[in-house]
This record gives structure tokens, sequence and C-alpha cells, in this order.
């Protein structure tokens, strides 16, 4: 009865914030677009017809058509796969390696978490897209390499923030009463710290899906994406500059798809933050 009451409160605490809802609905859509883009895009991504090339926004091309006749909404449909596929895997990636890695050095101290914040320090002193194109720089182009290169980015963040986290519960009651009775660290990290970090680190990696969206738009903006033809949003709109004046749609819609995606993982995190948060919750 406690546990289900427990998430009544923690269901209605994310409904009562309104726009958290709306940003779930459009990432729900989202992702639904991704799945089924290859039944519903009305033309093949990778199609070229020179008859409609730079084509305006019409019945027949409702977003136009870009340099090689290639219809702009199938392909920022199809392009929806690789951007979230990348931001989610990116950020599960990250919260799978930085999360161990932060637990491990915030709560055995010493050396050990020297050496964890000396490995925070290092790959924090890089921008997270300059970091991804020196990952990308010796592992080469492609979609899961990019996934790796933006995780990797991504996991000194996640483990900093699991640091401080661990380290503002190891000193609890409730791990000293563990190991009062005998509960090795491991097993203590796991059942009684994990639960109680976990929330913060949730809300920062919805965050972090929405900044790898970023970086991966940005990495296929200035080349280093998945291979073409493959759509991608970052590639669509670096396409388009050379005729941003002649034909903004070819950048305008696919920066709208980025806006979209970005705006409602964000909105996502903002509601997961009221239930983490004790005093918003109450």
């Amino acid at each position: 009865m406690a546990a289900t009451s427990r998430k009544q409160i923690l269901i209605r605490t994310f409904r009562s914030n309104k726009t958290s809802v709306i940003g779930l609905l459009m990432a729900f859509c989202l992702v639904i677009i991704a799945l089924i883009s290859p039944w519903i895009s009305p033309y093949d991504p990778i199609s070229q017809d020179m008859n409609v090339q730079y084509a305006p926004p019409g019945w027949a091309h409702p977003f136009g058509a870009d340099s090689y006749g290639r219809d702009q909404l199938s392909r920022i449909l199809w392009g929806s796969r690789v951007s979230l596929v990348v931001g989610i895997l990116s950020a599960l990636f990250a919260m799978a390696a930085g999360i161990p890695l932060g637990m491990i050095g915030g709560y055995k101290g010493g050396i050990i978490d020297n050496l964890v914040l000396r490995f925070i320090d290092i790959f924090m002193s890089f921008p997270i897209v300059i970091l991804g194109l020196l990952v990308l720089a010796i592992m080469g182009p492609g979609l899961i390499k990019i996934v790796i290169a933006i995780g990797v980015a991504l996991t000194p963040r996640i483990a900093r923030l699991a640091r401080g986290s661990t380290l503002s519960v190891k000193g609890k009651e409730y791990i000293e009463a563990a190991r009062a009775v005998g509960q090795k660290d491991g097993k203590i990290m796991l059942i009684h710290v994990l639960p109680n970090i976990f929330g913060d680190i949730l809300v920062m990696g919805t965050l972090w899906v929405a900044t790898a969206i970023i970086v991966e738009a940005s990495l296929s903006f200035i080349g280093l994406g998945v291979r073409p033809p493959t759509p991608s949003w970052g590639a669509m709109i670096r396409d388009g500059l050379d005729q941003l004046t002649n034909a903004p749609w070819l950048s305008l819609f696919p920066g709208l798809a980025i806006f979209i995606s970005v705006f409602s993982f964000n909105l996502i995190a903002d509601g997961l933050r009221d239930i983490s948060d004790p005093k918003l919750r109450g």
C-alpha cells in the first residue's frame, strides 16, 4: 500500500506540472514518429528527382525539396531516428559508466576519490563537442561510434554529479546502520546509495539527452555525423546554408525539429525535478 501511495504521489506531482506533461506528450510523439517513419514518409528519403530541385513547400512536398530534389519532410522524419537514438543511447551510456564511477569515488574517498576527480577534471576541461570530435577522430564516423563518442564526453559530467550526491548521503544514519550490521560496501551502494541519488541523476540525464541531440546535430553539421545519404538534421541544416536567402526552408524545418526535440526533453526534466525534490513533491 505504501509503495502504491508513493507511486500515486509521484504521478500526481508530475501531472501537476502541465508543461512537463506537454513535454512528455511531445517526446512520445517524436518517438512514435521515429518508429513509424518508414510507413508515414511520403517519399524515399534518399530518392532524387532533379525536376523538383529547390521546390518550395507545397502539396506535393509540404516542407519543400533540397538541391537533389529529395523530399525534406521524408528526410526529417527519417532523421528523427538518428537524433533520438543518439540522444537516448548516449545519455544511457554516460549514466551506465558515470554513475558507478562517481559512486565509488564518493563512497570510498581517499586515493580512489582523488583518481576519479582527476579523471573528471581532465575530461571536463574539454567542451563536449571537442571531446566528441577527438573520439570520432580516433574511431571514425558512424552511428554507433557517435553514440560512444558523445557518451564518453558526457560520462565525466554524470560521474561528477553521482560523486557529489554520494558524498551528501554516505554519512546518513541509514548508511551507518547498514555498515553496523555488516553489509558489504557494494551492497550498500547498490541498495541504499543508488536509490537515493538516482532522482537527481535522472533529471540531469534527461537534460543530457537534449544536449546529446544538439551535439549530434553539431557533429553532423561539420560532416562528422552519420554517413551520407542517411538523413541527419544537422547535415540538412548545413546543406541549406548556401541557399538560406533563396530557399530558407532547407534549414528552417530541420532547425525546428531540433528545437522541438530539445524543448520537449527540457520540459520533461522540469517535471522530474519536481518529483525528485521532496519540497516540491510535498
